[in-house]
């Protein structure tokens, strides 16, 4: 079992920056080989996939998320990172982190991750 853990969340401006963090404990011996996600969940919509990093830091971003958004893996403390700039009023969400040990690859199916984290909420305003 992988436990999954976010924190970052919070109320920032239009066009500020915020950090989200995700620390993985548990059973993470091959933590380095896994596939990392962020996802999110507007009020109302579907969750989405936001962006993705492999072993080999192959990345990939949504369309809205590219360009702003980066994701990073630290293999050694077992966090995966995403550090938003120039947030805008629609990345208003709850942010989840989630696995993929069984991928090495980029995977985009929410069925392709096996763990979830509890989720941090992010706030835009105006």
């Amino acid at each position: 079992q992988v436990q999954l853990v976010e924190s970052g969340g919070g109320l920032v401006q239009a066009g500020g920056s915020l950090h989200l963090s995700c620390v993985a404990s548990g059973d993470t011996t091959n933590f380095n080989t896994f596939t990392m996600a962020w996802f999110r969940q507007a009020p109302g919509k579907d969750r989405e996939l936001v962006s993705v990093i492999t072993w080999t830091d192959d990345t990939w971003y949504s369309e809205s998320a590219k360009g702003r958004f980066t994701i990073r893996k630290d293999n050694g403390w077992k966090i995966t990172h995403l550090q938003m700039e120039t947030v805008r009023i629609e990345d208003t969400a709850v942010y989840y982190c989630a696995a993929a040990p069984r991928f090495g690859y980029i995977v985009r199916s929410q069925s392709s991750y096996d763990y979830w984290g509890q989720g941090t909420q992010v706030t835009v305003s105006s």
